[in-house]
């Protein structure tokens, strides 16, 4: 039987640069025009960041609801996901846009370290979150930079914490984090088949490690992310030239794995969000 494979891509992150690569999109214009390039090359999943005009990572709501509406009139039934990422802000301005009602919103539930930094996710600041997300009936994407983050996760999801369906992104190969490690991801899977059935999974990978972990996800029968926020490279030598080829890569992928590519609609019923079918 068909498994669906959902396609997230991470169009502008809170890092890359223009400098990194000019095929970032920076502006909301130019973040809804990479987005549709992405949409049509089999994403559904968009995961959004917002930048000043200066180019820094803001969580400035008047920005997502304009991309919000952006992407919708598009991209046509393709899941909004916020990012209520640390960068982007500091405490409850994280979760400023929430009240905006995006179908999902990235959640972060443990601390850990970032390359140059601790990203931190203190237990009253993810219980806030987790409440807004609750609130305004919007399915958190776990964002697991542990192990630890996974099994918080199934833990909060149980007590009813979390609304919807449980859904965990597994991120690999953030320097001073989780390493791209396959031992570990096939450790993951197995956690999460054996104490979270009924959830689904995805992964992530960063830089090199983009194409490597979506290829794992991909033939474990998972979900995968790629685009411009984790990985502004085809190869070592070869810049990237825009999200959408970096989503046409994950989906050469399923192709070889005899995964579909899922449609919107497909991933909203996978994922059990507003206007599924």
């Amino acid at each position: 039987m068909a498994n669906p494979c959902i396609i997230c891509v991470a169009i502008t992150g809170s890092v890359p640069t223009k400098a990194n690569n000019p095929a970032v999109p920076i502006s909301v214009a130019e973040q809804v025009e990479s987005t549709h390039a992405a949409w049509e090359a089999g994403a559904s999943i968009a995961h959004c960041h917002v930048r000043t005009d200066d180019g820094l990572p803001t969580s400035d709501p008047e920005r997502f609801a304009r991309l919000q509406d952006g992407i919708a009139r598009h991209c046509p039934g393709m899941i909004i996901q916020f990012s209520t990422g640390g960068r982007s802000g500091a405490g409850r301005a994280r979760g400023g846009m929430l009240p905006l009602r995006p179908d999902m919103a990235s959640l972060s539930v443990g601390s850990n370290n970032f390359p140059t930094r601790v990203y931190e996710n203190p237990p009253d600041l993810v219980d806030w979150l987790a409440g807004e997300m609750q609130a305004h009936e919007i399915t958190p994407e776990i964002e697991a930079f542990d192990l630890s983050h996974i099994l918080q996760a199934i833990r909060l999801h149980g007590e009813g914490r979390l609304h919807g369906r449980l859904y965990v992104q597994f991120v690999m190969g953030v320097r001073n984090a989780m390493p791209a490690d396959r031992e570990v991801f096939d450790f993951y899977v197995k956690i999460m088949r054996e104490r979270a059935p009924a959830a689904n999974w995805c992964a992530a990978g960063i830089g090199p490690n983009q194409i490597v972990v979506n290829e794992w996800a991909i033939a474990a029968g998972g979900h995968t992310r790629t685009g411009l926020e984790d990985n502004v490279r085809l190869d070592r030598r070869t810049l990237a030239p825009s999200n959408a080829a970096l989503v046409q890569r994950a989906a050469a992928l399923c192709e070889k794995h005899a995964r579909p590519v899922a449609t919107c609609a497909e991933a909203r019923a996978i994922l059990g969000l507003r206007g599924a079918p």
